[in-house]
């Protein structure tokens, strides 16, 4: 039986300053929050690729216009976002940043906090996280993202977007066919797109999507001191 209950998805976007320096204070408080908790070994962890991410996206795009080798890019940096957390984590992570579902399954038995990227080409790292929640059997996704999470419109964009406070999956996918492009190309911001809305409904998991901006809220909700956080998606 898995003990990993939680599988935690960190945007990229969380990880660097707006001078694109990596944002080690944001770092470190969020692994001292998954840390100061009696079940800190039973999270997964899946980290975005970020600025820095579509850094390096943008200039293979423009290069060779190839988006396949954009994705792969767009992994390998996630990856690299994942070591910091390992780093820093030290041994109360597994070592290894698994790039496989065979990795993952050896990882699984060190009981340790796991920490990835992406997995493979055309698949978001929000997608990555519930593909691996199915895998380890884990109850909850808790999506760390830089909004308050699910809006009628995106909120970089639109001023009159609203936050809304729970969704089921029909209403979910409502939001997602309705927005401009039913595909995402390689580092485009969406916290959902349809890969990962086919996943959620075959797995019928419970996720919360929340603002890691500000860590207040998420602390308290890890901590079980409230039991809401964000928006949240049910079947």
């Amino acid at each position: 039986m898995s003990i990993y209950n939680t599988v935690l998805k960190i945007g990229g976007s969380l990880l660097f300053n707006n001078d694109r320096q990596i944002n080690s204070q944001k770092i470190f408080d969020l692994c001292n929050v998954l840390t100061d908790n009696e079940k800190s070994s039973t999270v997964a962890i899946i980290v975005g690729g970020g600025i820095i991410a579509r850094n390096y996206i943008d200039f293979v795009r423009n290069a060779t216009e190839n988006e396949a080798l954009c994705d792969l890019f767009g992994i390998e940096t996630s990856r690299l976002n994942a070591r910091l957390f390992i780093s820093y984590l030290d041994n109360l992570a597994y070592p290894i940043v698994p790039t496989s579902y065979n990795e993952l399954a050896i990882a699984q038995e060190s009981n340790k906090i796991i920490v990835m990227g992406g997995l493979q080409p055309g698949q978001s790292t929000t997608s990555v996280a519930l593909e691996v929640a199915e895998f380890l059997k884990a109850k909850r996704v808790v999506i760390l993202t830089d909004v308050d999470g699910i809006y009628t419109k995106d909120p970089h964009k639109y001023e009159d977007a609203e936050l809304i406070d729970s969704l089921n999956y029909s209403q979910l996918t409502k939001i997602i066919l309705n927005t401009s492009s039913t595909q995402s190309a390689a580092g485009e911001y969406r916290i959902f797109d349809p890969v990962s809305l086919q996943i959620l409904k075959r797995s019928k998991l419970k996720v919360f999507i929340g603002s890691g901006l500000s860590l207040d809220k998420f602390e308290k909700f890890w901590n079980r001191q409230i039991d809401n956080f964000g928006t949240f998606i049910t079947e």
